[in-house]
């Protein structure tokens, strides 16, 4: 016969009340607004210039341009991290260097890598290179903010026991420098001379050498990134990097074929004071020019033109540009925060590329002469290979000369 219980009924499990999480992680900007989050990477407090990027890929890229030195990026596709992190997509050429980039901000939390690629998590990624990131919050609501009221000097900061001295967080918010008026490029760029003839990633080989290399190249380093230099190796060229301070005259004593001005972060008025100088002597030797971004800007300069910081910026990889010499429209790879003004641009120059997002000067050329520079990055794929053009224009130019 069944047994019949006599105890009396047990009254059912009541869930653990509900308490509020704990913040961890503060953004703090420097006209005293917190916004509370979640911290990851690594610990500590960080400061920079807080600017958006809208890619939906590339973040491991991203986060390791040197052209993003001083600022906190903020990511406006809400999952990143989802493909982990590995060690082939740095574009740093500097790893003796700290990261450049002061802070990240990521809508959701990271979640566990889902790609073959992947070396390790993402956050332990952040956390190697002391990148100090918080997620939780409403990127679309600061994404807004900043194109209202343009990109704001912030502090980051992240706690695991959500300590926070939020009085001085907010007085050291305030007291950071403006983006404008800084050489950022010390930071950056290397500190000897080298040489390079990594080519392009290939599936599923990897990386490759250069052979036979048909034009040497001299690349000043403003911040360089890895996959400019492969693009010129797959386009044939034997490169040898030096430091932005290099003079005129130990780049044209090595005999290059062409110079390169790469990429890089800061006021290029600021880095102009001790590069401009030695642009002016490179363009007067005759030698084929090749400029991206801020190499672009410092091209620009040197001819007489003059440059000026952006509301918001350019970040991301969807900007359309169009090439005037040509007719055609390219998707684009944008990543700066000054650009070059049209309209001092000196007789005798042409402006060759144009945004279609806000009519920004994105190239120019010097009539008659083979130098060309523009202000996206043809190398970052976006396209997938709209403007892999430059590489070849520059190799003809050379072949010409």
């Amino acid at each position: 016969m069944p047994t019949v219980s006599t105890s009396a009924p047990q009254p059912a499990p009541q869930p653990a009340p509900w308490t509020e999480p704990l913040v961890t992680a503060v953004l703090v900007l420097a006209d005293g607004t917190v916004i509370e989050g979640f911290g990851l990477g690594a610990e500590g407090v960080s400061d920079g210039e807080v600017c958006f990027n809208t890619a939906m890929t590339g973040y491991q890229e991203i986060l390791t341009d040197p052209s993003y030195a001083g600022q906190i990026i903020t990511f406006t596709f809400p999952h990143i991290g989802n493909v982990g992190a590995n060690d082939e997509d740095i574009e740093t050429t500097n790893l003796a260097a700290a990261s450049g980039v002061r802070g990240a901000i990521l809508k959701a939390d990271i979640t566990e890598p889902s790609n073959y690629r992947a070396a390790r998590h993402f956050d332990e990624w952040l956390k190697a290179r002391s990148i100090v990131a918080l997620c939780g919050i409403d990127t679309r609501a600061l994404t807004t903010r900043v194109r209202t009221g343009g990109m704001p000097n912030a502090v980051i900061a992240h706690d695991p026991e959500g300590n926070f001295d939020i009085p001085a967080l907010k007085a050291r918010a305030a007291a950071l420098p403006s983006m404008e008026g800084e050489d950022l490029v010390p930071g950056v760029t290397t500190a000897q001379r080298y040489d390079w003839d990594e080519t392009g990633w290939v599936w599923p080989k990897g990386f490759g050498r250069l052979e036979g290399a048909k034009h040497k190249v001299v690349a000043v380093d403003f911040g360089a990134k890895r996959n400019i230099l492969r693009c010129l190796a797959d386009a044939g060229c034997e490169v040898t990097v030096v430091s932005a301070t290099t003079s005129a005259e130990d780049i044209l004593a090595m005999e290059p074929d062409g110079i390169f001005l790469s990429n890089g972060p800061g006021d290029p008025a600021a880095t102009g004071e001790y590069a401009v100088p030695e642009i002016r002597k490179l363009i007067a030797s005759g030698k084929p020019i090749f400029g991206i971004c801020l190499g672009h800007q410092m091209l620009a300069l040197a001819l007489g033109a003059t440059t000026k910081k952006m509301h918001q910026g350019h970040h991301g990889a969807n900007h359309p540009v169009q090439d005037h010499t040509t007719g055609k429209v390219e998707i684009t790879s944008m990543n700066h925060g000054f650009a070059v003004d049209a309209a001092s641009l000196p007789e005798g120059v042409s402006q060759t590329h144009v945004s279609l997002f806000d009519g920004t000067n994105c190239g120019l050329a010097v009539d008659g002469k083979p130098i060309f520079s523009v202000q996206h990055h043809p190398e970052a794929s976006p396209g997938p290979q709209d403007s892999f053009y430059l590489f070849e224009r520059f190799v003809k130019l050379m072949d010409a000369a």
